[in-house]
C-alpha cells in the first residue's frame, strides 16, 4: 500500500469489526490464526524489549513458544543478556509484526520465570541438534571463532549420542503476564485503526480505549 491508495470507499467500522472487541486473548488468538496462515514464515517471531543495568532499552527477535490466559512465552539461557536483564528487572515489552496482514501487537507486562516442569516439557519437544546446541552455546558470551563452537558441539553431540538429552541446567523460560495490549490495523494514508485494552494486574477487569494513529 502506498499513499496514493484510494480512501474514497474506506471499509466501514461494524460490529464485527476487531475495534468491537472487550477481551484482547481472544482477538490476539484470531489474529495469530490468521498469522500462521498468511505470513511467509515465524509467525510466533517477537520482539522482546528488555533494559539493561544502565536503563538503556535492549530488543531482539525471539519466538513464541506458547501463549493463553496467563501471558505469553519463550525460552533461552538463563546467563544470556536477555535473561540477566530479567532476572534484575523483570518487565519487558513484546512486539508481533505480520506484514502480510499489515497488522502488529504490543504487549507489556511483569514477566516470571516458567516452572521446571514446564522448561522440561518444551525442551524435550525440540529437535535433538538444537538440544545439543543449547548445551554447546555459552549465550551472549565471547565466542573465539566460528570452529571453537562447532567443536563444543561436536563434543556435547559425542556425550549425548545414545539415549535423550536432558535440558541444561542454565535453560528455560519466562512468561509475560500482558497488562496493556495495543492492536494496530494499516488503514489508507496512516489512518490506521488503534485500540488498547489495560488491566491493573492478572486477574483484574479490562478496560478499551481507541487510539489517535
Amino acid at each position: 500500500m502506498t499513499d496514493t491508495t484510494s480512501i474514497k470507499h474506506p471499509t466501514p467500522l461494524t460490529s464485527g469489526d476487531f475495534t468491537a472487541a472487550e477481551e484482547p486473548f481472544a482477538l490476539f488468538a484470531e489474529w495469530f490464526a490468521e498469522a500462521i496462515k498468511s505470513e511467509p514464515n515465524d509467525p510466533n517471531a517477537m520482539a522482546l524489549a528488555t533494559v539493561d543495568p544502565d536503563g538503556l532499552p535492549d530488543v531482539r527477535m525471539v519466538l513464541m513458544k506458547g501463549f493463553d490466559a496467563d501471558g505469553f512465552v519463550f525460552y533461552s539461557h538463563i546467563a544470556s543478556a536477555k535473561g540477566r536483564e530479567l532476572a534484575a528487572n523483570p518487565k519487558a515489552a513484546l512486539l508481533f509484526h505480520w506484514k502480510s496482514l499489515r497488522r502488529q501487537v504490543r504487549i507489556r507486562g511483569p514477566v516470571t520465570p516458567v516452572t521446571d516442569a514446564e522448561a522440561d516439557a518444551y525442551f524435550a519437544t525440540r529437535p535433538k541438534q538444537a538440544q545439543i546446541g543449547a548445551w554447546a552455546s555459552k549465550q551472549s558470551q565471547p565466542l573465539e571463532s566460528r570452529f571453537a563452537f562447532e567443536q563444543a558441539i561436536a563434543k556435547t553431540g559425542a556425550k549425548y549420542v545414545i539415549g535423550e538429552v536432558p535440558r541444561p541446567p542454565g535453560w528455560s523460560g519466562w512468561r509475560i503476564t500482558p497488562q496493556r495490549f495495543e492492536f494496530w490495523h494499516d488503514r489508507p494514508y496512516r489512518l490506521h485503526d488503534r485500540i488498547e485494552f489495560r488491566r491493573d494486574g492478572a486477574g483484574s477487569a479490562w478496560s478499551k480505549v481507541r487510539l489517535y494513529p
